[in-house]
């Protein structure tokens, strides 16, 4: 050991041994392999804590330098940091002795590890940047023993590979931190496959002398597992080297508690993994001195002996070693060039596409002029073809191959010219080349050949054509995904516009390529090349981008929607829907259906999109109105275009749902909060997390920029009771607001910045004044709910949101179901609204016009108020669950809403103010009768329509009712109607006019069924309670059905005056309904019987029941038949089939069984082939089913409709509704019309084609 060491050590040893605990330490020790059990033994010997330091130091004091950096990491990581500080200025250096920067100084042992570990050698060309190389060593010594990252990152060609592999050239570095050897994969950019390859190569090398073989690993967990085993078993103190990572997905594999040294483009690509992590940044410039020195190995010659152009050229090139080094390997094949390379550089002036300020940016983009006039004049047309690639974009050698019209082999020789000159890059996964050209050099080419671009462009898609003829690219072929994305960019380039029409208005186009690549390309297509489509007329083109744009939540699902059908779901206007129905009358064997009665129906949103795989909290448009930010359940932010919905960005950015996310005021920067207590600052344009503030210490319930650009401040607020201030520049937090006694859910900005609003479940919103983040004032909301006889603390508010007016003169608050509106200076009331009785609003947003508010409501819909009137003006309906956030666009032209439904829709303000607000409910009638479908039906709540279902008109309509209506239905010859209300009255009226003809208030609850006999004189109805009501209307008797012991479910009319009753308390009972007594008395179920079916002959009947079985009785001996197990939910719907064999159940996970009447087997399930994770079978449950009449063919109703090959259990055809959860599907005997409504109150009549 040093002398300087050992003194130290010395000095200090009275505090070390009156501190330290000696166990930890001597762990760490022995791991260092500094320490022996057998001296940690003799330390465990002593019998206090003191002496066992002191028996700790003395071993220690016999031996190396090792030994004492060992124990100054131990005291460091075991939390002594005084003590460690005490020993730091004796730590011995770290020296190699007599080290050397050439080749020969290294050592055998060195170049042994090296070369067993893959390292790469020097390039031939190389010159020292030791402050580089010694910083990297540096961070590799931090890391000590403990597991972690050093990310060496920095431009593309700035030599973090060189400079790397150089750091690792250190005997002392490899024998003291790394004895177990140094391991070097060079990773790329890899797909699952790739990264599995190099995984198995990895481990393969790592297993070599194992006695055992083990076989490769089949998956990437197995391999990450594998892996792991070999770091800590075998190689303990060893370290990886993954040279050239892209995405942080990859570093997940490696993510093994082991030592990595990574290089990267990407200096957030840490982000997704844990550990301790140090960072090395390359910068992208060298030295002046050290341009030169390139230069001059290059041509060699002595520095000294360089001519003055050398200087220039280097100042010229701004340092950049790609350009340099480009550069310099033109003047070994031409010496003699200096001033013409120089002239070069000087006096081309390029106009960029996109400029940069980048210095090596700006010299790549000079130096390529004189890389591509070294070519020869048959390879410079080549390269002149490669000005029509799109950017960013890896070209599959076949694109080319069929662009040139040759072999694949010709094809690769020319690009490798390319390639070897630095004017291409290239990609291989093993298999395949893709190549693609730096931006710059792209802005080069198609600013050099501008007049022909077009010439170009029409030449790929002539060879497209040519080789393809009328057929389309398969997903098998390497350069399918090419042709499929960038196609119309090459069509419209050429500004060939009949062949881009044909293209992009054809729905075998839109099918193919949706399914690979989802719709938002294609919308954001037909917005980007609308000039060339819309030359005659522009209806077309919107058309078929209104059609994507309210479907693409349907075509980005598994399994993939018929897009036949849902085109034959448009207008009939549309050319859309004309080429559908061609398509559905062409294809023979095919099941489509007409929806009817669609006129009445506008579409009031521009886009769906369904950017997340769970609930979706919150989303807000950007200060441009171009771009929207959405965040949720499932623990990603995206960005997205918001006209077309294309994904620009998605980050995995926290490790629990995301619960709010805010754009800065200019654009560059969104905000993310979330249940991990966490707020995190991203660059919204590159995804690079900016910084990380973990202050709370609870989950942070919002994060609002301010809306001056500039400056950036972020307000957050959180379950801790806390509004904390942030500013950008800064690490931590700039203010914190006290005074809630609750968990704060909300906070804004004042328009003008000076004040801050918070909303908290403690009943209060309090104004904060932002400079001095003082409380200004204290508005107790919950006083507003509080009834004349409850005290202040009887009352439990929750305020979820608040919302300024422009001015910033009037602030908008929400709790439990009411808006109301305060005077900022004075907080007196000026209005309130309560908005709904039956849902609270969960979310509220002021229109920059100020007389406008959208409400979100708990029960799937949104509600635009006038506020100065008081009055409701739109009724938004579209999402399928509760909608969590609205939000207007800068403008107030658009909003957006977003809901656990997974969607995020944008509507247009003026055509949802003009809409209208009928809605009906899910529980109607419909009888067909002489090829006509008459539907009666609740409208907005107290109205009765008796609709055509042909025509899709209104027959009769009746007064408003004084109770809302909750049930209905027609008689057989459609003279008559009855209806029951929630008051518990049940009325029977005249179909010819609408007047009520008898009344009876039958209950004291809401009236849930209502039925006529045959005869029609008599009315059967059932409410929440135990008794059916028989009621003779005409004659005024009513005769009670008494014996179920709980609520009745549902009941049918049987023959000769018999009923079927089924109830909550699992019965089954058979009535006579003349005399009111029980013929039969069936014990079904343990839980609920939720439906019953009788069998075509009558012999029979089946129950359904909550306990997840089906049950198969009986009539005539009361006795059951078949007990039917397996499902896994509810069972809650049944259905016989005509001809009596079969029988079919539908339950609540979307499943449906068929069963074999006769013997009670399970035949098979009705389910599609591949269902997205997570998604039920049928969008939900199974509410209804029918089969057809030959017994061949099934319809069931859930989340939307499907029909169902009997024999075989596929799916036929599926029908998306608007809405979801559809109740029942009436059908007409001929099983080819079909009626439902959805959750939205959307009728459906389909008739099938």
């Amino acid at each position: 050991m040093d002398v300087k060491s050992r003194n130290h050590l010395l000095m200090h040893r009275q505090a070390l041994e009156k501190d330290i605990k000696t166990s930890y330490i001597m762990d760490r020790m022995i791991s260092d392999e500094v320490l022996t059990l057998q001296e940690e033994e003799r330390v465990k010997q002593q019998s206090t804590q003191k002496e066992k330091a002191a028996m700790l130091i003395n071993i220690i004091l016999t031996k190396d330098n090792n030994s004492y950096r060992s124990f100054y990491n131990a005291l460091l990581h075991e939390g002594y940091k005084d003590l460690a500080a005490l020993l730091q200025d004796g730590i011995p250096p770290i020296s190699s002795g007599n080290r050397k920067s050439s080749m020969d100084g290294m050592t055998s042992y060195v170049k042994t590890i090296l070369c067993e570990g893959g390292v790469p050698q020097r390039p031939v060309v190389f010159v020292t940047r030791p402050k580089l190389v010694d910083a990297i060593k540096q961070k590799l010594r931090c890391l000590g023993s403990d597991p972690g990252w050093v990310t060496v990152y920095g431009m593309a060609g700035c030599g973090k590979t060189v400079l790397t592999a150089e750091a690792l050239r250190d005997r002392q570095l490899l024998e003291d931190y790394f004895p177990g050897g140094v391991y070097w994969i060079s990773v790329g950019k890899q797909d699952k496959a790739g990264l599995l390859i190099k995984l198995q190569n990895l481990c393969s090398r790592l297993e070599h002398d194992s006695t055992l073989s083990q076989r490769p690993p089949l998956n990437i967990e197995e391999a990450k597992d594998r892996l792991r085993l070999l770091m800590l078993r075998r190689y303990p103190r060893s370290l990886l080297i993954l040279d050239d990572i892209w995405d942080s997905w990859v570093l997940k594999a490696f993510d093994n508690q082991c030592q990595i040294l990574l290089t990267s483009r990407d200096r957030s690509v840490t982000d997704a993994v844990a550990g301790n992590k140090y960072e090395v940044h390359v910068e992208s410039g060298l030295a002046h001195e050290k341009g030169l020195e390139i230069l001059s190995l290059f041509v060699n010659m002595k520095i000294s002996e360089l001519p003055e152009q050398a200087n220039c050229l280097v100042r010229e090139c701004k340092g950049s070693p790609l350009v340099i080094s480009l550069i310099g390997a033109l003047l070994r094949d031409f010496p003699s060039r200096w001033e013409y390379y120089l002239r070069q550089l000087q006096n081309k002036q390029f106009k960029r596409i996109r400029k940069s300020s980048s210095y090596d940016y700006e010299a790549l983009d000079e130096a390529m002029s004189i890389s591509v006039e070294q070519l020869n004049d048959n390879y410079k047309d080549y390269y002149k073809d490669l000005s029509i690639l799109p950017k960013d974009v890896r070209v599959p050698t076949k694109v080319l191959c069929i662009l040139w019209d040759m072999e694949t082999e010709e094809v690769e020789d020319i690009l490798q010219e390319f390639v070897n000159k630095s004017l291409l890059f290239c990609d291989s996964n093993g298999k395949s080349f893709h190549y693609y050209l730096h931006d710059l050099q792209l802005d080069f080419l198609t600013e050099k050949n501008r007049n022909q671009l077009q010439e170009l462009h029409k030449n790929i898609v002539n060879q497209y054509k040519k080789h393809y003829k009328l057929n389309t690219p398969v997903p098998s072929q390497e350069d399918c995904m090419y042709w499929y994305n960038f196609l119309a960019y090459h069509m419209a380039g050429a500004n060939m516009q009949k062949e881009l029409r044909d293209l992009m208005f054809s729905l075998d186009w839109i099918k193919a390529k949706t399914e690979l690549v989802g719709p938002a390309h294609l919308i954001h297509e037909y917005v980007e090349y609308s000039s060339v489509l819309d030359q005659k007329d522009s209806t077309v083109r919107e058309n078929f981008q209104e059609f994507l744009s309210l479907n693409g939540h349907l075509l980005g699902r598994q399994p993939f929607p018929d897009i036949t059908q849902l085109g034959l779901c448009q207008p009939e206007t549309s050319e859309v829907y004309q080429q559908a129905k061609l398509s559905a009358q062409r294809e023979t064997g095919a099941f489509y259906f007409e929806w009817i009665n669609k006129k009445s129906l506008k579409n009031l949103y521009r886009l769906v999109v369904r950017p997340h795989r769970d609930a979706v909290y919150h989303a807000c448009f950007s200060k441009d109105r171009q771009r929207i930010a959405s965040c949720g359940a499932d623990k990603t932010l995206q960005v997205f275009k918001a006209e077309s919905g294309e994904r620009l960005l998605e980050i995995s950015a926290h490790d629990d749902e995301i619960l709010c996310c805010a754009f800065s005021a200019d654009g560059e920067f969104v905000a993310t909060c979330s249940a991990d207590k966490k707020v995190k600052i991203w660059n919204s344009r590159t995804g690079q997390c900016r910084c990380i503030y973990e202050e709370h210490s609870e989950q942070v319930n919002c994060c609002q920029f301010n809306n001056r650009s500039g400056h950036y401040v972020l307000a957050t607020c959180s379950n801790d009771t806390f509004i904390k201030l942030w500013d950008l520049n800064e690490k931590y937090c700039r203010n914190t607001m006290m005074g809630h006694v609750n968990s704060v859910n909300h906070c804004r900005f004042s328009p003008n910045d000076e004040y801050i609003a918070s909303c908290s479940t403690d009943g209060t919103v309090k104004l904060w004044e932002t400079r001095s983040a003082n409380e200004l004032r204290s508005i107790e909301i919950k006083d507003f709910f509080r009834n004349a006889d409850e005290q202040p603390d009887d009352v439990e508010v929750l305020v979820k949101c608040c919302s300024w007016s422009r001015n910033g003169d009037m602030i908008l608050v929400v709790a439990k179901n009411k808006l109301l509106l305060f005077d900022v200076k004075s907080c007196d009331l000026l209005t309130q609204v309560i908005v709904s009785h039956h849902s609270t609003i969960q979310y509220c947003d002021f229109c920059p016009g100020d007389e406008l508010v959208a409400v979100a409501l708990s029960h799937c819909s949104v509600e635009l108020w006038n506020i100065k009137s008081l009055s409701k003006v739109a009724y938004c309906r579209g999402h399928m669950s509760w909608v969590h956030c609205v939000a207007f666009s800068p403008d107030g032209s658009l909003f957006l809403t977003s809901s656990d439904d997974q969607t995020i829709r944008i509507w247009e303000t003026k055509k949802v103010c003009k809409s209208s607000d009928a809605v009906l409910k899910s529980e109607l009638d419909v009888v067909f009768h002489n090829g006509e479908v008459m539907i009666l039906a609740i409208y907005n709540q107290k109205h009765l329509q008796l609709i055509n279902g042909n025509t899709d008109s209104v027959i009769m309509q009746t007064a408003a009712q004084e109770s809302p209506i909750s049930c209905c239905c027609l008689s057989e010859d459609l003279k008559f109607a009855a209806f029951g209300q929630e008051s518990g009255t049940i009325k029977v009226l005249q179909l010819l006019d609408g007047k009520v003809l008898k009344s009876r208030e039958a209950y004291r609850t809401s009236v849930q069924h209502c039925r006529f006999t045959y005869d029609c004189q008599t009315l059967i109805a059932s409410a929440h309670d135990s008794v059916i009501q028989v009621w003779n209307w005409q004659l005024s008797e009513c005769v009670f059905l008494r014996g179920h012991n709980e609520a009745i479910k549902d009941f049918r009319l049987l023959e000769n005056s018999k009923l079927l009753s089924w109830s909550f308390d699992g019965t089954v009972k058979v009535w006579n309904i003349t005399t009111g007594n029980t013929e039969k008395n069936f014990a079904c179920h343990g839980g609920t019987v939720l439906s019953c079916a009788v069998s075509p002959d009558g012999s029979k009947f089946s129950s359904a029941s909550a306990d997840k079985t089906a049950k198969i009785w009986n009539f005539e001996s009361s006795s059951i038949l078949h007990e039917l197990k397996g499902h896994e939910a509810c069972v809650r719907c049944c259905a016989f089939s005509p001809n009596n064999k079969l029988l079919a159940t539908g339950d609540d996970k979307g499943e449906i069984r068929i069963w074999d009447v006769l013997t009670g087997a399970l035949l098979h399930f009705c389910s599609p082939a591949t269902v997205e994770e997570g998604e039920p079978t049928h969008g939900g449950w199974v509410t209804d089913l029918s089969f057809s009449p030959d017994s061949k063919m099934l319809v069931s109703s859930g989340g939307y409709l499907k029909w169902w090959n009997v024999t075989t259990g596929e799916s036929l055809q599926t029908f998306y509704t608007n809405g979801t959860n559809l109740k029942s599907i009436h059908v007409s005997p001929n099983f080819k019309v079909y009626v439902t409504v959805d959750n939205l109150g959307i009728l459906y009549v389909l008739q099938k084609l």
